[in-house]
């Protein structure tokens, strides 16, 4: 059931986008890969461009143009909430999102901001060049033909810098039992060898399943983090306090 959270998010500005599951198939932003609620348990998404901290340059600025002086920490997420309407939303649109300040918010959108806004790192968003429905049962469909066809989904936006940080951190929703296909272009177009990786997911039952493992292998020169954070769609409305004590044992 949808909440209303009151969170100060005042240094991001707010785009929304992330995708339902439906009964498992995918676990939307509030669940993971499993069947139930939604096949596509969508992720939150906050208003945010493909950029890193919304008090910051967009998204290529931000993520392509600092110095490499200093590393830097990067939150990138993908998620597809299915409605930007707060009022009247269906079980799968309260499924995959949550409402903060009358905002829509995609589950793991909302996670991302948590994570930037506590530690400082910039946000960058993994967008469809052709946005995903926000049909719930077309979207269900479509991620499973996807994960199918071993599909590789076009980014609409890169990161043109990536040498500035040392640490990313990326999460998605659980979809059919696995990260959503567009993930795999997202680690096919980047090299992370050096690199720390720290997964964070949102799902309706299956939580990570074992996309971690496939992070490591897609990332062999990496050091990916097993003890990612994993939140249930029914959760993520009260995971604020969660998030932070993750990240404090992470010493951030």
């Amino acid at each position: 059931m949808k909440k209303v959270i009151s969170m100060a998010l005042s240094v991001m500005m707010i785009f929304t986008l992330a995708a339902c599951g439906n009964n498992a198939a995918i676990d939307a932003d509030k669940g993971s890969g499993q069947t139930s609620k939604s096949e596509v348990e969508s992720s939150s998404t906050l208003k945010e461009s493909t950029a890193p901290n919304e008090q910051q340059p967009s998204a290529s600025e931000s993520a392509g143009s600092d110095s490499q002086a200093d590393a830097k920490t990067l939150v990138v997420y993908f998620s597809v909430p299915e409605t930007t309407d707060p009022d009247n939303m269906t079980e799968e649109q309260e499924n995959s999102t949550v409402v903060i300040n009358g905002e829509v918010l995609g589950n793991t959108q909302y996670m991302a901001m948590v994570i930037a806004e506590n530690t400082g790192a910039d946000l960058f968003r993994i967008e469809h060049e052709a946005p995903y429905t926000t049909d719930h049962s077309a979207l269900v469909d479509q991620a499973k033909k996807e994960q199918t066809d071993e599909a590789r989904p076009a980014i609409a936006a890169q990161i043109e810098n990536l040498d500035q940080y040392d640490t990313i951190f990326v999460g998605y929703p659980n979809w059919w039992g696995d990260m959503p296909m567009i993930l795999y272009t997202f680690f096919d177009e980047y090299d992370f060898s050096g690199k720390n990786i720290i997964p964070f997911n949102t799902h309706g039952g299956s939580g990570f399943s074992n996309t971690i493992s496939t992070i490591k292998d897609l990332e062999s020169g990496a050091n990916v983090d097993e003890d990612g954070l994993s939140i249930s769609r029914n959760n993520i409305q009260d995971a604020e306090a969660d998030i932070i004590s993750w990240l404090d044992g992470l010493g951030f």
